[in-house]
């Protein structure tokens, strides 16, 4: 499980076999966790997180996006 960002209290990250889907970033803090498709950002699920967190969740999905998308690329791709 690579961390590839960290930003307050999030932790971005990838498992080791989401090689097979779509690139997405999955997002936890604390026991809360949520799935973001980067191609184009959109929630594919979430547990634990209150919607209002979700959407400032997505919205730092959005700015990160190019990021998160390089790593993903040179992680699976690399």
């Amino acid at each position: 499980m690579p961390t590839v960002l960290i930003n307050g209290p999030y932790r971005f990250f990838f498992y080791e076999g989401d090689r097979e889907e779509p690139p997405h970033i999955h997002v936890e803090r604390e026991n809360c966790e949520a799935k973001f498709w980067l191609e184009p950002v959109r929630l594919e699920k979430s547990f634990g997180f209150g919607r209002k967190e979700v959407v400032k969740i997505e919205k730092l999905v959005e700015i990160k996006r190019e990021e998160l998308l390089r790593r993903w690329h040179a992680y699976f791709n690399g």
